[in-house]
């Protein structure tokens, strides 16, 4: 009996400190809404959000902070405290040249307008001018070079060239230091039995710890079109230049076996046309009783380009 009436009792008093306290909570709850719903003013450092610079100039001095007096209740207030606020300055509509500086010089109804709620009122802004000084900023654009090591699946080549897409690349800063990179290299790229047709991002070997420079592009994407090719062989004939005047020179073979490589989709489009091979007397001399072929003229599309004949052997008979 006397255990069930200390239950009761303390269940009872349970209740009122629970009650107490949501009791406790809604007053505390109103009293931040009644608070809340005042307006206040307040002066608050924004950071300044430099946009659209242009890229000839580079800003020297450090006016990235802007202090403005602002009146609003204290809901608008509470985003300033959760989060840095941020004013934008766009240097391709708010600021104005003037000698070595830009001068932002915006009213307070314009960023009433532009950057804030009509429920905030803006009281007062410092500086006021803004005012950034500038020096002339080099812009240099540089090719990328890149020296790939790949090798191929058996019976697979490039067609063309490998490319990389951006070819060049924008550098911006003090022309101290810009005026020293003439290019930009790759990343080593080591690709190893490919089979199909190559698109690899590769990043750019940028200098490190130069915070001043600035790059258009990090990265670069390299591309080749890789097709399966095969071994294509044609009778070229031989054509003897650079001969002494009035002298017969009879040679032989009058024609030679060229092999090449190229792609399947190309192979029927070779021809014998596309070749040329010569004999040059001139380089012959007084005890040499043969000529050198060369190849002096061969197709693009076509690679890996050789002379079965190395030797054409030759009599003078007038």
């Amino acid at each position: 009996m006397k255990k069930l009436k200390a239950d009761i009792l303390s269940s009872i008093k349970n209740k009122r400190i629970n009650v107490f306290i949501l009791c406790l909570f809604f007053a505390f709850v109103i009293l931040m809404f009644t608070k809340l719903s005042k307006e206040y003013t307040n002066t608050i450092s924004f950071e300044v959000e430099r946009i659209n610079v242009p890229q000839e100039n580079i800003i020297l001095n450090d006016s990235s902070k802007i202090n403005i007096t602002l009146k609003t209740h204290g809901f608008k207030w509470l985003k300033y405290y959760w989060s840095k606020p941020k004013i934008k300055i766009d240097f391709s509509e708010d600021v104005n040249k003037k000698d070595d500086m830009f001068v932002w010089n915006k009213s307070k109804a314009y960023l009433n307008n532009t950057q804030f709620d009509k429920e905030v009122e803006i009281l007062n802004i410092s500086p006021d001018p803004i005012v950034f000084r500038f020096g002339v900023n080099m812009v240099k654009k540089v090719p990328v070079v890149f020296h790939p090591d790949i090798s191929f699946s058996p019976g697979f080549g490039i067609t063309g060239v490998v490319i990389s897409e951006p070819d060049s690349v924008i550098v911006v800063g003090p022309k101290v230091l810009v005026s020293k990179i003439d290019n930009i290299a790759l990343e080593d790229v080591v690709l190893k039995d490919v089979r199909a047709d190559i698109i690899e991002t590769i990043n750019l070997k940028l200098p490190k710890n130069v915070t001043d420079l600035k790059f258009s592009n990090k990265q670069v994407v390299l591309k080749a079109q890789v097709e399966k090719f095969t071994e294509g062989i044609l009778k070229i004939p031989i054509s003897l230049i650079n001969a002494p005047k009035n002298t017969e020179i009879k040679y032989f073979p009058k024609e030679v076996s060229v092999s090449y490589y190229v792609s399947l989709s190309n192979f029927n489009t070779i021809t014998a046309k596309d070749f040329k091979v010569v004999c040059d007397f001139n380089k012959t001399n007084e005890d040499q009783s043969f000529l050198i072929p060369e190849l002096v003229k061969s197709p693009d599309l076509v690679q890996h380009v050789k002379i079965s004949q190395k030797r054409i052997e030759f009599i003078i008979t007038k």
